[in-house]
């Protein structure tokens, strides 16, 4: 296919649902919605633990304004704290392709110019809003088949991420939109929803695409409170996983397993929407690397690579130190608290919480062990409703892309401390791993697969006990 006919192909990608998989008008509520209401039930044994201002243990800060993931932990002093903020000013940085420049190094094709053009405010990202760039939300690519230490197998001439912007003189890999369809259901008291569909269309490929290429899009996640959980012992994870399911709960959470680039060999994954990256000197370098095309110590070659004689490798463009210091400043972020802890509505919704089962994979209370550097998140008693295990939610959100051990199906469960606080900081209220759900109620009923009983009792409930599980969330 000459280049031309490629740049004028369309390739539409419909993005990772199953609309069988939610509940339609036509369909009856299953046989968890019409159980008692959870509101006459107990509230279930650890929550109590987890009913405190101190989500992030000694590193939370009481801050609910547009600053409040970016504030350092209060724990931090002297030396650390100088290190947090050095961290800070390079998380900042914007890269250029101009030689002699402050930053130079950007590309040569790239997604964004900066880790915080992504993650604004330390915060999450979304999809584009009609006539915006893609701007906080990238695509992961592979082809069928396992890769270099059994991870996903890069696209030939595309590598393991469409690159959607270039310097002057290149040319950007993929140019990418976005389209909505709706599906509909209801409640079990028959109010309505909308659930809405992305599909992901891909135009003036410089190259075209193998088939059977698979994508998987992704938003930028929040980056508070990420040292606490790289504290959080192998031990206590492996804990919670049940991957055959003995206990018959319907729940079956297992970890991911995924490459060590800096040990050179395959450890627990903690990070990424598929907990694909054991730790955040890694995460951090993987994002310089395939984000910004950086590169360093850690990855040398270009994102680009093979692809055109200027991608050949060179001196990094960031060094060492720069990578492990905004590895630090995430490592050492602040926690914001738990808000409205003796609101009666919260209090409600957070016995709703527990009954519907979401604490099966949201696990609310984690213990740190000892992070080494980094005493300020060691020891800590955390709620970051988390726990760190891969889970299959159905069809519905199935990417259909395997990442290490995780199926096309399977999703590390996001922590949900700070979700409430999403919209004063970011500007939005997008969840789920390509910001599809237009609230957090949007975002439950999509849960599918080992989370399909929990969204069922979640239909089942009447409009005051949603509005207080809603209310509950926003509080964390």
């Amino acid at each position: 296919m000459s280049r031309l006919l490629a740049a004028a192909a369309l390739l539409w990608l419909v993005g990772c649902t199953d609309q069988n998989d939610i509940s339609t008008p036509e369909q009856e509520p299953g046989p968890a919605a019409a159980a008692a209401s959870p509101l006459e039930l107990s509230v279930a044994g650890g929550s109590r633990e987890a009913h405190t201002a101190l989500s992030g243990g000694a590193t939370t800060v009481y801050d609910a304004s547009p600053d409040a993931f970016s504030l350092a932990a209060p724990n931090l002093a002297g030396p650390s704290l100088a290190r947090h903020e050095t961290g800070d000013a390079e998380f900042e940085v914007e890269f250029t392709a101009t030689a002699g420049s402050a930053s130079p190094g950007l590309g040569p094709v790239f997604d964004n110019i900066s880790c915080e053009a992504c993650h604004e405010g330390d915060g999450r990202g979304r999809p584009p809003r009609p006539g915006e760039e893609i701007s906080s939300l990238l695509f992961r690519s592979s082809v069928d088949g396992p890769g270099p230490h059994g991870g996903p197998n890069p696209v030939p001439g595309f590598g393991g991420q469409l690159q959607l912007r270039a310097v002057s003189g290149f040319t950007p890999e993929v140019r990418a939109a976005i389209r909505y369809t709706e599906t509909r259901g209801r409640f079990a008291d028959g109010t309505a929803f909308q659930l809405r569909v992305p599909q992901y269309r891909l135009t003036g490929l410089y190259a075209p695409l193998p088939a059977g290429v698979l994508i998987s899009p992704r938003v930028a996640p929040v980056v508070f409170g990420l040292g606490l959980l790289e504290a959080v012992p192998e031990a206590e994870v492996l804990a919670l996983a049940d991957p055959r399911d003995r206990d018959r709960d319907g729940i079956s959470g297992r970890p991911n397993y995924a490459w060590d680039q800096i040990r050179g060999r395959t450890l627990m994954g903690r990070f990424g929407w598929k907990a694909n990256v054991p730790n955040l000197v890694q995460q951090t370098a993987g994002a310089y690397n395939g984000d910004m095309g950086v590169t360093s110590p850690l990855f040398p070659d270009e994102s680009c690579a093979g692809q055109d004689p200027r991608c050949a490798r060179h001196a990094p463009e960031v060094g060492e130190q720069t990578v492990l210091d905004v590895a630090f400043y995430t490592r050492t972020l602040g926690v914001p608290a738990r808000r409205n802890l003796d609101e009666a509505k919260a209090t409600a919704g957070e016995r709703l919480f527990y009954a519907a089962g979401c604490a099966g994979c949201h696990t609310p209370t984690l213990h740190t062990g000892v992070l080494r550097g980094v005493p300020e998140v060691s020891g800590q008693v955390i709620h970051p409703y988390t726990d760190l295990l891969l889970h299959d939610m159905g069809p519905g959100l199935a990417d259909e892309r395997p990442d290490f051990r995780a199926s096309g199906q399977e999703w590390r469960t996001p922590p949900l401390w700070g979700i409430g606080l999403v919209e004063t900081v970011n500007g939005h209220t997008n969840f789920l791993h390509d910001g599809r759900a237009r609230s957090m109620l949007e975002a439950v009923l999509w849960h599918g697969g080992e989370a399909a009983a929990a969204r069922e009792r979640v239909r089942g409930l009447s409009a005051r006990e949603r509005d207080a599980l809603v209310t509950f969330l926003g509080s964390l």
